[in-house]
């Protein structure tokens, strides 16, 4: 290997390390077709190891230690609507890095008429030598015949891509009627890939674009006003509907409104056959059919209604960081350039009133799986293009530098989200969806060395002035997030010291993604109850001090074999326990009332007693 491969030993100490549950960590095994993937990995987790001498030590104390983000959705150097957004791959991946994310998930998006396979080369060549980190591919289809059916087999048995993405939406470009999205997904189906769908109806869009420029309304509102939640919420449960015809799982991205997740919702209550997946973006806080971009109201309650229903296979929901960071009422600004930097699609929907659900709520419910950033940035002068015609905005928004700071910020800091499920939805349950899991998403031996060390005190204030991505305006300009990276080590290298960020062009690797993903084609079905995220720390056997030793992390660049299970840690809230011989100083003998209390009552425990009794214990 090349000197830029080359990785001495790096030590992570004493930080606790905070994965998802248990439960869904011990579901699934190491998938074969991984290995070929492995790169510098984990050698040891675990308390009082031995360190090689030369060895890099990082200090993690009061730190919280995670495995890297998994970006499912990013568009990087990509061409539309006449204009290359401004993020090519080694800025995009840089910035990624920056902000916590060590794998990225970038889309192949053919021309009409183009070969899918001639598509994904280009795709490779442009990136295999910029990449900060690795990445993988999803591949769109965005037209129809047998030869596409061909190129997607192909596909899916030699080139590492197992998950396909059909438009509803985009009609003059990448849209496919229902007949189409059909075929597609019977595809799918028999190569035991995931159909990935944006969900929208775009012959609406499209009449309500007519309409609208009709009566005069050119600015950037008129994005908003032609595609309202509804819009979304029936493209939803069309997606769902189509998947349980084919009998396939689904997984839907950016869903953006309540409507699409209740759709969702729907689909599942009724029995969809196969799982259905929904996504949502930073933006909005992120079958085998994934739904892209779950942006509003409706559309969510698309997805739930689908779930509801019996979706007879599961449907993932991803939603996007712009929904939990911003808000559907930056496009009626009245300075074209602020309301032109918010233009995605679909839109963010308007701020739900207090005490009501929103995307940050779904993702730590388990009603939406993952956060995407869906990162396609343009630069202002590309946006200008839509000056006089909000339908010539080229749609995009940033995120892949901030998808994990905004989330953690929002839903963490504020109660409605544990760390544990924060890792799950940003990066974990991607991984697992994806087949790349416990090669990524895990903190583990024999796991990938991307790993993340998160200070949750530390303060920053988003600024483009300061992001390190390529693109001259943030969505999320000037707030305030605590807690943010300080450590990332990509790969057994730390690209970000310190805060300090060092990334080398064109290290990542291109990972290959096998079919049959044991999480949507037999796991653990999303939207189903689960258990409390909780973080648990593993029995120790020596206590000092009354303290509790945190495990320590060795990565190294090796190829290992096998795997070993890896509990997430934390901080234990009760009283620990005592060496054999050591005295309790805290208890004493003394007791106001010994009769009542009884022999057996301790003054530090909670008594429950019987409906209609009473506790004569002290807590």
């Amino acid at each position: 290997m090349g000197d830029r491969y080359r990785h001495k030993l790096v030590h992570i100490t004493p930080g606790p390390v905070v994965l998802p549950a248990i439960r869904s960590d011990k579901t699934f095994g190491r998938n074969a077709g991984l290995g070929k993937n492995a790169g510098p990995g984990i050698m040891q987790v675990g308390r009082n190891l031995i360190i090689p001498g030369g060895t890099r030590v990082i200090d993690a104390t009061g730190k919280l230690v995670m495995p890297g983000g998994v970006d499912p959705h990013t568009h990087l150097e990509l061409e539309m609507m006449g204009a290359k957004t401004a993020d090519d791959f080694y800025k995009g991946t840089r910035a990624a890095v920056a902000g916590g994310t060590t794998t990225v998930i970038d889309f192949v998006l053919p021309n009409k008429g183009q070969s899918l396979i001639e598509a994904y080369n280009n795709w490779r060549e442009k990136a295999d030598s910029k990449v900060c980190c690795d990445y993988a591919l999803h591949v769109g289809v965005t037209w129809w015949s047998n030869s596409v059916k061909k190129d997607m087999e192909q596909l899916a048995a030699d080139m590492g891509v197992n998950s396909f993405k059909m438009f509803m939406a985009y009609r003059d470009s990448w849209m496919l009627d229902d007949y189409e999205l059909m075929c597609a997904m019977e595809a799918c189906k028999e190569i035991q890939a995931l159909p990935q769908v944006h969900a929208e109806n775009g012959h609406i869009i499209a009449r309500n674009t007519q309409r609208l420029l009709a009566r005069g309304v050119t600015a950037p509102e008129g994005h908003l006003l032609s595609r309202d939640e509804e819009v979304e919420a029936e493209a939803v449960n069309r997606a769902c509907v189509i998947a349980n015809q084919v009998n396939t799982p689904l997984y839907i991205v950016h869903m953006m409104s309540k409507s699409a997740v209740r759709a969702l919702q729907e689909a599942r209550r009724r029995g969809q056959k196969n799982p259905v997946f929904g996504e949502t973006l930073a933006a909005t806080v992120g079958t085998d059919v994934s739904v892209s971009i779950m942006m509003s109201k409706s559309a969510v309650r698309a997805l739930q209604e689908a779930r509801r229903r019996g979706q007879r296979n599961p449907v993932f929901g991803e939603t996007l960081a712009a929904t939990v960071g911003t808000d559907g009422s930056h496009c009626r600004n009245a300075c074209f350039r602020h309301a032109a930097a918010h233009v995605l699609s679909p839109p963010c929907a308007p701020t739900p009133p207090p005490r009501r659900p929103s995307s940050r709520h779904w993702l730590s419910t388990d009603v939406l799986q993952v956060i995407g950033s869906d990162n396609c940035t343009f630069h202002e002068k590309d946006k200008e293009l839509g000056k006089d015609d909000f339908s010539k905005i080229p749609n995009g928004v940033n995120g892949v530098e901030d998808r994990l700071a905004v989330l953690w910020q929002k839903a963490v800091n504020t109660g409605v989200m544990d760390p544990c499920r924060f890792v799950a939805v940003t990066s974990s349950t991607a991984a697992k969806i994806f087949n790349m899991w416990p090669q990524k998403g895990r903190v583990a031996v024999n796991s990938d060395a991307d790993v993340v060390v998160w200070d949750p005190r530390l303060e920053r204030t988003i600024s483009a002035a300061t992001h390190k991505q390529a693109v001259d305006f943030n969505i999320f300009e000037g707030q305030k997030v605590v807690g943010s990276p300080q450590y990332v080590i990509v790969n057994g290298r730390v690209c970000l010291d310190d805060g300090v960020l060092r990334v080398a062009e064109g290290s990542g690797r291109f990972i290959k993604t096998p079919a049959n993903s044991p999480y949507v084609f037999g796991g653990q079905l999303p939207g189903a109850a689960a258990p409390e995220a909780h973080l648990t720390i593993e029995t120790p056997t020596k206590y000092t001090n009354g303290n509790t030793p945190s495990p320590d992390l060795t990565l190294v660049n090796k190829h290992l074999e096998g795997m070993a299970l890896a509990s997430g840690m934390s901080t234990p809230t009760g009283r620990k326990m005592r060496e054999p011989g050591q005295r309790d100083q805290q208890k004493s003998s003394f007791s106001i009332s010994k009769e009542v209390e009884g022999p057996e009552t301790k003054t530090s425990v909670r008594v429950r007693n019987p409906p209609g009794g009473k506790s004569s214990g002290l807590w």
